[in-house]
């Protein structure tokens, strides 16, 4: 009796099987482009992940080309979320959380905004900006989003 405590309680503490194959049985949505795949499996990381009915998309960093503006940026990354969204059979309209991090949020936030508007109408998913020293790569924002999957085909 005391030994099958014993295992009952070493069985408890241990991860389940389950547990530890939950990304692998998930869906791992990869870049469709090949030197962005390249980067992604060097570094590690993948455009989104599905864990049942969420979407978590890995950070899109926002760069600014020389001589455009900062609203043709911002599109820029939002059409490259959205593609992101569709591949994981979602839209705009799944979008529930988003996160951006800008290295100068006060000149950025208008035109973010602006761009935001054209993809994401109400009711609004809640909305986090926040001020950072750097993005990766040089960017100006770094936008991170959650979206729920929809239960029939994705919209928009």
């Amino acid at each position: 009796m005391r030994a099958a405590l014993l295992l009952a309680a070493l069985a408890a503490a241990l991860p389940s099987a389950a547990g530890a194959q939950a990304r692998r049985q998930s869906t791992v949505i990869m870049s469709d482009d090949e030197g962005s795949r390249r980067f992604q499996e060097e570094w590690g990381y993948s455009d989104a992940v599905v864990a049942g009915d969420t979407i978590y998309l890995s950070g899109i960093v926002v760069g600014q080309r020389e001589g455009e503006s900062l609203e043709a940026a911002y599109d820029r990354g939002y059409r490259q979320i959205g593609d992101i969204l569709r591949r994981a059979g979602a839209s705009w309209d799944d979008v529930v959380d988003m996160t951006s991090f800008h290295t100068d949020v006060d000149a950025q936030i208008d035109a973010m905004a602006a761009i935001q508007k054209i993809y994401v109408k109400a009711p609004f998913p809640a909305w986090t900006a926040i001020g950072v020293a750097k993005v990766l790569g040089g960017g100006i924002t770094e936008i991170k989003v959650t979206a729920r999957k929809p239960a029939g085909p994705a919209r928009g």
